[in-house]
């Protein structure tokens, strides 16, 4: 048995009511075994296994106070999963659908994004089962201030740097920074996607977006092509979408579908990212309203955007949303590029069935590494007391996006599979902590 595999069997033992946890770890650890091959030291050390385990697991009760006086609880995380390459960084979640396995395979998932980025920054994820929909502005800050007032206790600038995630935008952030601020008395650079007013930096709200199209550019320019004239389906319709369809259709592409939970709209003319910002954004309302606005859009309701002819398809609502069936969908339509835009949004086994039928496949890690890429630039900004022009930093941000592309790239032609940025975004990440886990010793 494989040392990779051996990993695996242990961890389903372990935690098989984790499933989430367990298929990201599946999905890493299945194709660094060529890396694992060349590096038998690894094993002897039990690298994987301490890889594998979380530094740290934080779980707390979070009480607050309705509009109606009634007291609240919730549940809050903090996975603080490696920090061999620097402080643990990673969003926090605000969705009912989150637990423990959830943030377990995004805090994992963001162990080999951040190493991509070649920025020292960690992986961690974190969050609560609190749904932000519906609520007012003083129970949001209500939460936020409870939920800060745990989590403050193991959090820092050069320990645990958290930011945004779905459900967590930039008034969650403001009550969060603020509540720190009021408990340490001092301003430190200790989350990231804050406002422009107060350390946040310009181009943080487009970066994931704008860095999975740069990314993908590079995808097509190995293919002696361009985005010019190309069809595209996106899904979701928050922030990844939203600037992912804007860059898109900016550099020549037509993008038609987006969604949300309720269902998708198909534009033919190309979706109108203003309307959308002020649907999604503004009004904060559901994405049918986008249709009864456009007279070129029809909704289609309860339905995934995957039946739609697309010569690419972005997946940047959530994960697991890219299944089996989507895809076979994709491929009887011609489409020849799949880029995940959200966090492990396709099936292992979708994905393997786009790579089999020669889709090339970006995975998540690699493709939308540039929210976080940009959050470490918060950072950098943070602590020069600098801020850096909108230009500034997307240039960086696509200098990022090429050099993670390059790395996944010539990774998986080292490692004998040629053309999978899987396995190549998988070891490239993978080898960078391996190699600080092994010269700072067993810890």
């Amino acid at each position: 048995m494989s040392y990779s595999s051996k990993v695996i069997a242990q961890l389903e033992e372990r935690y098989a009511d984790q499933p989430e946890f367990i298929q990201a770890a599946k999905e890493v650890l299945t194709t660094i075994q060529p890396a694992l091959d060349a590096h038998p030291e690894f094993e002897k050390a039990a690298l994987l296994e301490r890889l594998v385990e979380p530094e740290r697991t934080v779980m707390f009760r979070v009480p607050w106070i309705d509009d109606a006086g009634n007291v609240q609880v919730n549940r809050g995380y903090r996975i603080e999963f490696n920090s061999a390459i620097g402080p643990y960084k990673g969003g926090l979640r605000l969705h009912p659908t989150v637990n423990l396995s959830i943030l377990k395979f995004l805090g994992f998932e963001q162990i080999f994004k951040n190493s991509l980025t070649t920025l020292p920054m960690g992986g961690g994820k974190g969050g609560s089962d609190f749904n932000p929909k519906g609520k007012s502005d003083r129970e949001i800050m209500a939460f936020c201030q409870s939920f800060m007032t745990e989590l403050a206790r193991h959090i820092g600038p050069n320990t645990d740097v958290p930011a945004g995630d779905i459900g967590t935008g930039a008034r969650e952030i403001g009550y969060m920074f603020g509540q720190y601020k009021r408990l340490r008395n001092e301003w430190t650079g200790v989350l990231t996607g804050k406002g422009l007013t107060f350390g946040g930096s310009l181009a943080r709200t487009e970066a994931t977006g704008y860095g999975a199209v740069y990314f993908l550019t590079h995808m097509l320019a190995e293919k002696n092509d361009s985005l010019a004239g190309k069809t595209v389906c996106i899904s979701g319709s928050g922030n990844v979408a939203t600037y992912a369809a804007q860059k898109a259709q900016q550099l020549g592409a037509t993008v038609v579908t987006v969604s949300d939970s309720s269902g998708y709209v198909y534009d033919p003319d190309g979706i109108d990212v203003e309307l959308l910002k002020d649907v999604k954004e503004v009004r904060r309302a559901r994405i049918m309203e986008y249709a009864d606005a456009r007279s070129s859009a029809t909704f289609f309701p309860g339905e995934r955007p995957w039946g739609q002819k697309c010569d690419i398809a972005m997946p940047c609502a959530t994960q697991n949303e890219l299944e089996l069936a989507d895809v076979q969908k994709l491929v009887a339509n011609g489409t020849k590029y799949v880029v995940e835009g959200a966090n492990m949004p396709t099936t292992l086994e979708a994905t393997n069935y786009l790579i089999e039928k020669g889709v090339f496949f970006a995975p998540g890690k690699a493709a939308n590494a540039g929210g976080v890429a940009v959050s470490g630039l918060e950072m950098s900004q943070n602590a020069e007391h600098l801020s850096w022009t909108f230009e500034e930093v997307d240039s960086k941000l696509q200098g990022i996006m090429e050099s993670i592309y390059t790395a996944a790239s010539e990774a998986a032609a080292t490692y004998g599979h040629p053309g999978n940025l899987v396995f190549g975004a998988n070891i490239a990440g993978f080898l960078k902590v391996a190699n600080a886990m092994m010269a700072q010793g067993v810890c």
